[in-house]
């Protein structure tokens, strides 16, 4: 049997006083596509990095027509940074079939658009269109772990943690303000019932917490080790010509870091690469390459890649077929948090936060 769960009523009375302000809440009639960028932003990004972002995307693409008339180009150069690049070809898809068709209003029919998947589709349907259903991100996950005291681990505990967070709109209270609802779930996890020193004397659900209550909610939700990513390799070459231009490309536009520009380099590999293999793939020959010194460190989802970065200059100027070249600048604006750390390495940018983990749905809140 289920244990009893708490009222809503109590925590959206909490929500109504202690709600964050964030620049994608709106008190009146929440747009859809901004819920649903917010959404897709959130996802392994934190708001205090998302924030002045989200801003910046509205203001290039204001609305789900200019996102969807927009080239892969833009949306990649404005996504620059946020990682997990997935994301912004995802958005950009479904985009183009929401101009056409417009929102659906249900998450059954939001499923079905391209890039749009079970949690971002029970968010825009609750918050922007007020369907009674919770859509059960890291946060939700927690707080139902903790207030019923589900003691399997993730993630093999989501498909119960989720049911558990649906009862909840059996409440009259939620199914009144399911946006609400969803959200202060939300606000729950991200300020009071955190990850590690939860505050649970400033809960509303104190009192109906089995967690709690046993004095076991720090440990919960238990999770799974996670096995060790292996570690790739990489070589990259630091072109510059006599203007100060620097050389780059564009990957490939399928696969990792689809469409995006990268300082031009070796396959990432299993094995280290030596120096003499890696000039093999240096995008001119007959020059005198050096060797920065340090190793450029990122993670990936599956992996851990590790990069050297070999530098020259040109005395003038050169065309290099599949390639181009930028202003330093535009090219790091325009670039992966990846090829961040490598411009790092040469003393050209400072190295972004590390990144990592698995590429899911769930927002970072």
């Amino acid at each position: 049997m289920n244990p009893p769960l708490p009222e809503p009523e109590l925590l959206l009375a909490w929500y109504d006083r202690h709600r964050r302000v964030l620049p994608w809440r709106d008190d009146s009639q929440p747009d859809p596509y901004r819920v649903w960028l917010s959404e897709v932003m959130l996802q392994q990004t934190t708001v205090a990095a998302v924030g002045p972002r989200y801003t910046r995307f509205l203001a290039r693409f204001p609305d789900v027509h200019a996102l969807a008339r927009a080239e892969w180009a833009e949306v990649a150069e404005e996504w620059a940074g946020l990682g997990y690049y997935a994301r912004a070809r995802n958005l950009h898809a479904g985009a183009k079939a929401l101009a056409t068709r417009g929102f659906p209003r249900t998450m059954e029919a939001l499923r079905a658009i391209p890039g749009i998947g079970p949690y971002t589709a029970a968010a825009v349907a609750a918050i922007a269109f007020q369907e009674p259903v919770v859509p059960a991100d890291g946060n939700v996950e927690r707080v139902t772990a903790r207030v019923c005291r589900v003691e399997v681990p993730l993630p093999a505990a989501k498909k119960q943690l989720s049911a558990l967070a649906q009862g909840w709109m059996a409440a009259p209270a939620a199914r009144a303000r399911p946006g609400d609802f969803a959200q202060a779930l939300f606000d729950l996890g991200a300020t009071i019932c955190t990850p590690r020193n939860p505050t649970c004397a400033l809960c509303p659900w104190r009192g109906g917490c089995v967690a709690q209550a046993a004095g076991v909610q720090a440990e919960l939700p238990r999770k799974m080790p996670r096995a060790a990513r292996p570690t790739r390799h990489g070589t990259h070459f630091l072109l510059q010509d006599a203007r100060g231009l620097v050389l780059v490309r564009r990957r490939a536009e399928t696969g990792l870091l689809g469409g995006m520009l990268e300082i031009p380099g070796t396959p990432w590999r299993a094995e280290a690469w030596t120096e003499a293999e890696a000039l093999a793939h240096a995008p001119l020959t007959g020059l005198r390459w050096r060797a920065l010194d340090g190793v450029a460190r990122h993670g990936f989802t599956h992996f851990e890649l590790r990069m050297a970065l070999l530098a020259t200059r040109l005395p003038g100027t050169a065309e290099v077929p599949g390639h181009a070249w930028m202003d330093l600048e535009s090219a790091r604006t325009a670039m992966p948090s990846v090829m961040h750390r490598l411009l790092a390495l040469s003393g050209q940018d400072a190295a972004p936060r590390e990144t990592g983990g698995a590429e899911t749905e769930e927002p970072s809140r």
